[in-house]
């Protein structure tokens, strides 16, 4: 029997150039109505609620300043974060899918904690929940900035492509100039935060959370159909997998989910959306937000 040729394994593709991004033009862009949403996305573990919760804090001080300015017309009434996560929006799932509710401090945050935890959310009512927040922060002339990682949710409120079911014929306030930004993090320094990162969550109670879920009366099942953390969590709670198979398959589906995230957003690139990527390494507001260039990204 003849061998198969040896093919080697290509190496990953090089991470983008990383871009500095100032609160102040992005500001300033939308005061001018140039964008009309600030979107913030990025692989887990890549420090993008931080970065949105900082940015936040630092167009805040910026509408405060405009304000004892008396600059003419309407003032804007700082800023709130949209959450753009697919589980976060469940009740009584928190460490799991890692709310880190203590990061918004005194930043308002929306579409976290609107479903019961069992319930099976989709992205048809994702868009128009979004919408209806998204509307409210307009009237109330904040500046919203949508933050996540499920890509699918994501552009379904920033793309006008997607018409989905009923929502279609609805006339959704949805966003038409949207300004993206990612958080970026090198592999080596992403994986080694994510082994970490799960190692805290256990410490926390992460399986008390998912044992207390499954007392409430929510069925294995429903657990399991979240995924990642649920899922693997609660076969190890019946019994199914072991601590240790637990946490191998636990973290190596974690890992393969921020690849896949990665892949989402370089595939919204090749659909010609204008994505900002900015190293989250550095989280002080005065350092992380200067820009090159000036190229808006919108949704072909």
């Amino acid at each position: 029997m003849s061998k198969k040729p040896f093919i080697p394994i290509p190496p990953p593709a090089p991470l983008p150039d990383p871009e500095i991004v100032t609160a102040e033009e992005l500001f300033n862009l939308y005061r001018n109505g140039d964008i009309d949403l600030i979107c913030v996305m990025g692989p887990t573990a890549s420090g993008k609620t931080r970065y949105a919760v900082n940015l936040a804090r630092r167009l805040n001080e910026l509408c405060s300043e405009e304000k004892a300015a008396g600059a003419e017309g309407a003032a804007l009434n700082g800023t709130e974060i949209i959450s753009g996560d697919s589980r976060q929006v469940y009740i009584g799932m928190d460490i799991g899918t890692g709310k880190d509710l203590k990061e918004y401090g005194e930043i308002p945050y929306h579409m976290i904690d609107i479903v019961p935890a069992g319930e099976k959310y989709n992205i048809c009512q994702y868009q128009r929940d979004f919408a209806a927040v998204y509307e409210d922060c307009l009237k109330r002339n904040v500046i919203p900035v949508l933050c996540g990682g499920s890509g699918l949710y994501i552009e379904s409120v920033t793309c006008r492509k997607y018409e989905l079911g009923d929502n279609a014929s609805m006339n959704l306030t949805l966003p038409r100039n949207v300004y993206y930004i990612s958080t970026l993090v090198d592999r080596d320094t992403r994986r080694a935060r994510i082994d970490k990162r799960l190692n805290e969550r256990l410490d926390e109670g992460m399986l008390i959370e998912v044992k207390k879920l499954l007392a409430s009366g929510i069925s294995p099942e429903d657990l399991i159909y979240y995924g990642l953390e649920y899922k693997y969590l609660t076969m190890y709670a019946l019994g199914q997998i072991s601590v240790e198979d637990m946490h191998e398959k636990l973290r190596f589906a974690i890992h393969q989910f921020a690849k896949r995230q990665m892949t989402w957003l370089r595939g919204m690139e090749r659909d010609g959306i204008r994505i900002h990527w900015v190293s989250a390494t550095s989280q002080d507001p005065d350092k992380s937000f200067s820009r090159q260039g000036n190229t808006i990204g919108s949704c072909p």
